[in-house]
């Protein structure tokens, strides 16, 4: 599988504007992410061509920061804060019950691909603990038997 000639240009557009900078395969990858949801196996190709970076030093860092994806996320992402306040107030029970609801395990997608499961280090409403977000919807002080319900209300608004 190929990128297509306009995903070809606009990674190559990409790779330029960071070119000769510290740090740029990073901060080209988040771009990346931030785009598409996830790095396409495609795009890591066609950007290993662009910076004339070998495709496995790319896979090398995907790999190695837990914030980049190599398959694409549900439609819905669900991120369930683990700071200190979050987790000593429940935020494992909140995962356990997603989990087994959804029937995935945090760092999966549904396989319907409605809704991705993930932990986050800190989302920083601590006074709010413990905080979920689905589609960057903030939910404070959730409850593991509400936690569902308010899942789905926040996906069907979406």
């Amino acid at each position: 599988m190929v990128s297509s000639p306009a995903e070809e240009k606009e990674i190559k557009e990409l790779a330029e504007k960071w070119r000769g900078k510290k740090g740029n395969l990073i901060m080209v990858l988040h771009e990346i992410q931030n785009h598409y949801g996830y790095v396409p196996r495609t795009v890591a190709l066609t950007l290993s061509h662009a910076l004339d970076v070998p495709l496995a030093r790319i896979y090398e860092v995907i790999t190695f920061y837990n914030y980049f994806k190599l398959e694409a996320p549900g439609k819905h992402i669900i991120s369930v804060c683990m700071g200190t306040a979050c987790y000593l107030k429940g935020a494992p029970e909140l995962v356990a019950r997603l989990s087994e609801k959804l029937g995935v395990k945090a760092g999966e997608t549904t396989p319907d691909k409605q809704f991705h499961l993930q932990q986050v280090r800190c989302i920083g409403c601590c006074g709010l603990a413990p905080v979920v977000t689905v589609n960057e919807k903030v939910l404070a002080k959730v409850k593991p038997a509400d936690i569902v319900d308010q899942v789905h209300a926040c996906a069907k608004g979406a």
